[in-house]
């Protein structure tokens, strides 16, 4: 039996093949299609995936919640002084200590720990303002 077969460059060649092979391409053009129209679909139920993607998909993060979240943290963060902003993204978001600082600038990190107090005082009570 001989089959169209298109290789690589996009030619197509006739090839001469078993009937067992013919019965096996023809299976196997059906199941691309069948997944190609799966995957054209628009909407899936949750309950069809396996349990480990509908975690994946409902992960139970109140997405409304956290951009209002980040909104309100950075309108808070727009309060601070520029020294407060500093210390606070130096050591709470970038991970630096307080000896690190103290030594860039020439401080004591006592001096770093109590200004950082202080900041991150003044954050959350503006933050609980905010709310």
């Amino acid at each position: 039996m001989k089959i169209n077969y298109k290789d690589a460059d996009g030619r197509i060649i006739k090839v001469e093949v078993d009937e067992d092979v013919n019965d096996f391409l023809i299976a196997s053009d059906d199941e691309i299609q069948k997944n190609d129209r799966a995957e054209t679909r628009r909407h899936t139920p949750l309950s069809t995936f396996l349990f480990e993607d509908a975690r994946y998909f409902d992960s139970g993060i109140d997405i409304s919640r956290s951009c209002t979240e980040t909104e309100a943290v950075r309108g808070v963060m727009r309060k601070l002084t520029d020294r407060e902003r500093f210390i606070i993204i130096a050591i709470h978001f970038d991970g630096r200590t307080y000896s690190e600082i103290a030594k860039a600038e020439g401080k004591s990190p006592s001096t770093i720990m109590r200004e950082s107090n202080k900041a991150t005082d003044k954050f959350k009570r503006l933050y609980n303002d905010e709310k």
